[in-house]
């Protein structure tokens, strides 16, 4: 008796025939490029699809519907610390749309590009420089290989002037559950112009759904660009005391209310986060508990001069204006903060330079120093670089042989935890506690960083770094996780985002927006075959 395809054979068959049998990938392949995660989740990858081209997606998706498998998308698979390419669910096809990397049309006039999925901070940069066109990439720590369009849905933000990258976007066009086009009433009413140029649309506003969803594959986007300033420096201080945290903040809520604009935003970083960029990990100094004792804390922070909570601030505009931003920073955080600087690249370099004239220890720390600062720079400048992601690799192993770091290949452990904290002296306190306890109690580190998203409120990144090889301290660290968003959201403070581990708790916890959504999804999704589970 001939044996039946399975639905996800016949699918494959089919597929195969859109997109040519070696975009499809086994069972076997699909699981070696995408199943490596740096939360340490495991997730079942029973095939993966590579999309060269948007006008293909339809026939996909209608192909996924008739056979009931349900599919994944991702741009370019690089979430590291939330799930990178991996499913909410186990046994979802990946449609991998890194291969879409096109920038579509850029007005060069008012700096606005339209791009598709695959296209990342450093294909626009190149993109941009090579036309020498005055504009910045809105980058973010998570590098040059990551997505555009990935991080904007997302929600992510970085440390250009447009912070927030889905407020920047201002069109996008996406393929639904059952292969028909989305496209945006003013995109389709007024035109491509008014459309790239007009965020809101008429009428109810729908493109905001295809973010942090499963409702749509966009495969395309515009996002706004910022126009390169006259001058972009970076503001260094450094709080010597624990103590000064909490009028630290009041003085940062009120340089933010009145310079907007000119700063596009302040930071602040707790010993351990700089230590965890600057020293390396002192794996043999290590106390009873598996963690930094604090007296070592404290050592390592003289040795290179780490005061309790270093700030971190971009100013973008004309020479007069940052001139004048940094007389009004000075003034606000006189009292509070020690040490404080203002550089821009030239000044980085040279200070770079001078360091490599320093013998000894000395000389090093500072070149290091230089080094991170100028790499800094870079980024607020709106060049994508990748100075954050050696934080990734502190206690994990070092990057592949060719140098490129890809910590979910490299076998890094890494978990963000990403709540919103509002910008309040006395509860940014009780955060830092609750933070710190939950973190020691399942054996991570306590390495803290408060982002302002405006005059109002901070996003806290929290990195749990632990040895992703060890069972014991995958589950730690997913338990750690867990905690902080239980104890957070009891004393009000919740994550922007979270990791795919986590989507599915979401239900329980907005079960009235849940309602719309479910609605939603039952009208343009019934069998529940795009990214099942994400977000709810």
């Amino acid at each position: 008796m001939e044996t039946q395809p399975t639905p996800l054979e016949a699918a494959a068959a089919e597929w195969q025939a859109v997109l040519g049998p070696q975009q499809v990938l086994s069972r076997e392949a699909a699981s070696a490029a995408y199943g490596p995660d740096t939360t340490g989740i495991e997730r079942s990858v029973p095939a993966a699809l590579r999309i060269l081209d948007a006008a293909h997606l339809p026939e996909v998706m209608r192909i996924a519907q008739r056979h009931r498998v349900p599919v994944y998308p991702v741009s370019t698979g690089r979430n590291w610390g939330y799930g990178s390419a991996l499913a909410v669910q186990p046994d979802c096809v990946i449609l991998d749309l890194s291969g879409m990397n096109r920038i579509l049309h850029f007005d060069a006039e008012m700096g606005v590009v339209t791009l598709e999925p695959g296209v990342t901070q450093g294909m626009l940069a190149d993109f941009l420089d090579s036309n020498n066109y005055p504009f910045m990439v809105p980058t973010t720590g998570a590098g040059p290989s990551c997505s555009l369009l990935g991080n904007a849905l997302e929600r992510g933000y970085g440390v250009t002037p447009y912070t927030d990258h889905f407020a920047a976007v201002t069109d996008l066009e996406a393929v639904l559950a059952d292969g028909s086009r989305y496209r945006t009433a003013m995109r389709e009413a007024g035109g491509e112009e008014l459309a790239r140029l007009f965020k809101w649309g008429i009428g109810a506003y729908s493109a905001g759904l295809f973010t942090q969803s499963g409702l749509g594959v966009v495969t395309r986007m515009s996002i706004l660009l910022a126009r390169r300033p006259e001058v972009v420096k970076v503001c260094l201080f450094s709080l010597k005391d624990d103590a000064l945290l909490e009028p630290a903040i009041e003085r940062i809520r009120a340089i933010l209310g009145k310079l907007p604009g000119t700063v596009a935003g302040l930071n602040l970083m707790n010993r351990h986060r700089v230590l965890a960029m600057s020293a390396p990990y002192p794996a043999d100094r290590l106390g009873a508990d598996g963690l930094i004792p604090p007296a070592l804390v404290d050592e390592l922070g003289r040795q290179y001069q780490i005061f309790p909570w270093t700030g971190f601030g971009t100013l973008y505009g004309t020479r007069r204006m940052v001139a004048a931003a940094q007389k009004e920073i000075r003034a606000a955080l006189k009292g509070v903060a020690s040490r404080m600087l203002f550089l821009s690249q030239d000044n980085a370099n040279t200070l770079r330079r001078v360091a490599g004239w320093l013998p000894g220890a000395a000389g090093q720390r500072l070149a290091s120093t230089a080094a991170t600062l100028a790499r800094s720079l870079e980024l607020a400048g709106g060049r994508p670089n990748e100075t954050a992601l050696p934080l990734a690799y502190w206690r994990n192993p070092a990057p592949g042989a060719d140098g490129a770091r890809n910590p979910a290949q490299d076998g890094c452990g890494l978990i963000w935890y990403a709540p919103l904290v509002p910008m309040r002296g006395q509860g940014a306190r009780a955060y830092v506690e609750m933070v710190s306890a939950v973190t020691r109690k399942h054996g991570m580190e306590p390495l803290l960083t408060f982002t302002s998203l405006s005059d109002k409120l901070f996003d806290s990144t929290v990195p749990l770094l632990f040895d992703r090889h060890s069972p014991a301290a995958v589950e730690a660290a997913q338990a750690c996780y867990r905690e902080l968003i239980e104890r957070g959201r009891e004393q009000g403070w919740f994550p922007y985002r979270v990791t795919t581990s986590a989507m599915p708790g979401l239900s329980a916890l907005t079960q009235d927006s849940q309602q719309l959504h479910e609605r939603l999804r039952r009208a343009l999704d019934p069998h529940d075959l795009l990214a099942p589970g994400r977000y709810r």
